[in-house]
């Protein structure tokens, strides 16, 4: 049901001049969590932010989930469990090797 209410949101916002989309606005959030986005689109980023309930949820859930993330493995002694993918495993540290 979010899902259908968010793309209906997502239509409205679209006649607003220079409003993104709730699609948009997930394609965005790294960038600004990361404080990346040049300030024109942060201001737009934060403007829809404050417009939309949904995608304020969705960014705290976000938020959320990157904290939980980061906790599981705090300790220095942290080991991936098993049941990863070794192609998983090896596409997260592409990841974090090409963002440093």
């Amino acid at each position: 049901m979010a899902a259908i209410i968010r793309s209906l949101r997502s239509g409205c916002y679209q006649n607003l001049p220079g409003m993104i989309t709730c699609v948009e606005f997930e394609d965005f959030i790294l960038d600004y969590l990361e404080g990346s986005l040049p300030k024109r689109q942060r201001i737009i980023f934060e403007i829809h932010l404050a417009v939309c309930r949904e995608c304020r949820d969705y960014l705290t859930a976000y938020k959320k989930t990157i904290e939980l993330g980061k906790r599981i493995f705090e300790g220095t002694n942290a080991s991936v469990p098993e049941s990863v993918p070794e192609d998983l495993i090896a596409a997260v540290l592409a990841a974090r090797s090409s963002a440093e």
